[in-house]
């Protein structure tokens, strides 16, 4: 299909008239419910219909995400008058939101049942000169043995 975006140019008497442009896809999705919906895309002419598809579903994402920062967020509540107010007030409003998401999804993540210990961040630390004695987190979580137990190892 070629939609008409060409170069304008007048034809008769029906004033000015668009050309027809480049060649672009015409989509068209039947839904379960009976509704349907089509899409304009231009990729190249040998893309998959897989990839096709996958594109048209990203967008309904990136539609979420816009909605999601509207109503929870006020990114249409900006009333200035400078592109560069605009500017940071939209990229607040996708900060504000990658964090939110982010703490939503480490809220809904499921749980290990063995998680390790986060590794220690002390790289350059010296070796002690005194001894000490230190506790490791598994040390804590098991009980104390009692002497008798002690005892019974060593004979």
């Amino acid at each position: 299909m070629r939609v008409a975006d060409g170069p304008p140019q007048r034809i008769r008497d029906k004033g000015q008239q668009h050309l027809p442009g480049d060649e672009a896809w015409l989509i068209g999705e039947h839904r379960m419910s009976g509704e349907k919906k089509y899409y304009l895309a231009n990729p190249p002419a040998n893309t998959d219909l897989r990839t096709l598809a996958a594109t048209i579903k990203a967008r309904w994402i990136c539609e979420q995400a816009h909605q999601q920062m509207k109503e929870e967020l006020g990114l249409d509540h900006f009333e200035g008058r400078s592109w560069q107010g605009l500017h940071r007030h939209a990229l607040m409003t996708m900060i504000a939101y990658a964090f939110l998401q982010h703490r939503r999804l480490a809220a809904t993540a499921p749980k290990k049942k063995h998680q390790r210990a986060p590794a220690s961040a002390n790289f350059a630390r010296r070796a002690p000169r005194h001894s000490r004695t230190f506790r490791s987190t598994t040390a804590a979580a098991m009980p104390a043995l009692s002497k008798m137990d002690l005892q019974r190892a060593a004979a």
